[in-house]
């Protein structure tokens, strides 16, 4: 027998460090190599963090809500067929720390009463995943047999319940169901707050929140900002996409957004203009050859950045279909870490919001972020006379280290003259 770590992994490009919501399992349980032992949240994804080896978990050094870095330790296992020095120098180590700490002792032999007590306890622990799915389809969980260890309520257990279409019904009101899981799985916001003798409420700043303020310091600490905005007339491209957008949602299946035209066109000058498509690198600027686009999607108070993979080389339709994905991703709560690696530009729509002008903060360590701002219908002065048109603000964060107003303001312009011309006669979005 011999102790083994197991340390935060690398759980995105350019992730850090990251947050443990909840813990999958308790000292004693013994796990399979690639078992889920960890709920982790980070700036960019939320993730389960799987065991590398096969063993007892003997030790958990870290706790819910503990932010680590990557390749820092989380927890011990104890791995069968292994025994060394190292090894007992390390269980020494661990003991120490344990009685120093005071920490309750885990015995090896545990009687069958305290592994159905186990069994039960991680029954009712819900990852943040299935909770989100379950309330979405309005699932009672108190209903579900769990295929995880110890019964425990899977993502794949949730998904199969919705394609079957076998709803399991509740057996008592929703208001009620629903705080016994949100109880039970630890991830109530509301019952952490705290209500001061002024009324006022404190809110604990944990998992997603906090790892957005933590990327938001660092972006504006490190990035000196500049800002710009153009105003364009959109009329053509309003008229083409509502002359569209009920053949295509009858035949594709998903909405033909405003937004996927703004990404396709912001695709197409970055092609034209790629030192916007950058990262500073301390003593030398790195510009990437793909195009992938950031776009914010919003899921309650949490905040994703998923990525438009090689915008530049698709279609309207694809990439309205791959925001339809991603969008659908974050709202179930299955976002991986692959949907939000390699971004090298974010296009924001801010415009979703009713925003007509705003300041966007750059998703470090890219260089700029444009925000797409609210299509308003305004009187314009053409051709001798004023018209309705409908015009939008284009606003953008430019790395004054990386950017200057010059590049960026004909980058801007040429965006402009992209929208403008997408006509009925000379746009396709297939």
């Amino acid at each position: 027998m011999g102790l083994e770590k197991i340390n935060m992994p690398q759980l995105g490009e350019s992730v850090t460090e990251g947050t443990i919501s909840s813990w999958l399992i308790q000292p004693g349980d013994t796990v399979n190599k690639y078992d889920p032992i960890a709920e982790v949240m980070t700036d960019k994804v939320n993730a389960e963090v799987p065991s590398s080896f096969t063993g007892t978990i003997k030790e958990l050094v870290a706790q819910e809500d503990d932010t680590i870095a990557v390749g820092e330790l989380m927890c011990y296992i104890e791995v069968e067929g292994q025994g060394s020095t190292e090894t007992e120098e390390t269980t020494d180590t661990v003991e120490k720390e344990a009685s120093s700490s005071q920490q309750e002792t885990i015995p090896t032999d545990f009687s069958e009463r305290n592994s159905v007590k186990r069994s039960d306890s991680e029954k009712k622990r819900f990852s943040p995943a299935v909770m989100t799915m379950a309330q979405e389809h309005d699932i009672d969980l108190t209903q579900v047999e769990g295929s995880g260890k110890g019964g425990r309520i899977t993502r794949k257990d949730i998904e199969k319940i919705i394609e079957s279409g076998e709803i399991p019904k509740p057996t008592e009101s929703k208001p009620a169901r629903a705080q016994e899981q949100l109880s039970s799985s630890g991830h109530s916001q509301v019952s952490q707050n705290v209500e001061t003798a002024e009324g006022d409420v404190e809110i604990p700043v944990t998992g997603v929140r906090k790892a957005i303020a933590q990327n938001m310091v660092k972006s504006t600490t490190e990035i000196p900002h500049a800002w710009m905005m153009v105003e364009v007339d959109v009329t053509n491209l309003v008229e083409l996409r509502n002359s569209l957008k009920n053949q295509f949602k009858e035949k594709e299946g998903y909405n033909l957004t405003y937004f996927s035209f703004f990404v396709k066109a912001v695709a197409q000058a970055l092609k034209e203009y790629p030192q916007l498509n950058s990262t500073w690198a301390g003593d030398k600027i790195i510009q990437r050859k793909a195009i992938n686009l950031n776009i914010a999607v919003a899921k309650d108070d949490e905040l994703f950045v998923p990525v438009i993979k090689n915008a530049d080389e698709k279609s309207i339709k694809g990439i309205a279909r791959d925001i339809n994905d991603v969008a659908n991703k974050a709202r179930q709560g299955k976002l991986t870490s692959k949907d939000m690696e390699g971004g090298t530009f974010t296009v924001n729509n801010t415009g979703s919001f009713g925003s007509v002008q705003s300041m966007g903060v750059i998703n470090h360590p890219q260089a700029a972020i444009l925000q797409v701002e609210s299509i308003v219908k305004k009187p314009v002065f053409q051709d001798g006379m004023f018209g309705p048109r409908d015009m939008v603000n284009l606003c953008i964060s430019l790395d004054h280290r990386v950017l200057d107003g010059l590049v960026v303001g004909n980058f801007l312009a040429r965006l402009k003259e992209i929208l403008e011309k997408m006509t009925k006669e000379h746009t396709s979005v297939y």
